[in-house]
């Protein structure tokens, strides 16, 4: 049974929206950016604080001890979240199309992605710029249309609930 990674821009839900999966499927959930927190005892966000190719290798690291995981006998399917970036991290991405898992894009639009992040507080490194939204506006932009050509399965995800998202991955595996 392949994996299934959910991908999307921050806040999309690939995190809720993997663990209800999971629990839908009888299978184990894995998020990379909490792996990437157990691995180095850093969140990405410090990584990322450090230097963007510190974090990149962090996630590269992360993505092929799960790819690799999942290579052991008797493994099942799982259900892994990547992050927001990984999209622009070609190292983890080489190993996220190895992995031969089936890619799930979860869409929003940027407004939708923006309205979430802000909620949230401090903005990400990447995004403290003069102009943040407008940074976030074209990157969502351009990060999508990659997430569009990565993935097997797109999966309208704005306004929907994580269950239902979930119900709606599963019906289309």
């Amino acid at each position: 049974m392949e994996d299934i990674i959910l991908t999307g821009p921050k806040h999309s839900g690939k995190t809720s929206a993997g663990k209800a999966l999971a629990l839908l499927c009888s299978c184990s959930f894995i998020d990379i950016d909490e792996l990437i927190l157990q691995r180095t005892g850093k969140s990405p966000r410090q990584l990322f604080n450090e230097g963007s190719a510190v974090f990149q290798k962090a996630e590269t690291e992360a993505m092929e001890a799960v790819a690799s995981a999942g290579t052991e006998a008797g493994q099942g399917r799982r259900i892994i979240a990547a992050g927001g970036g990984i999209i622009d991290n070609p190292d983890a991405v080489a190993v996220l199309k190895k992995s031969g898992a089936t890619v799930v894009y979860l869409n929003i639009s940027a407004a939708a992605a923006w309205q979430r992040i802000s909620a949230k507080g401090e903005l990400p490194p990447f995004l403290k710029t003069e102009n943040p939204q407008e940074m976030h506006r074209s990157l969502h932009e351009r990060r999508a249309a990659a997430y569009l050509q990565l993935a097997n399965i797109v999966i309208e995800a704005e306004g929907k609930t994580s269950k239902e998202i979930a119900a709606e991955i599963s019906q289309r595996l």
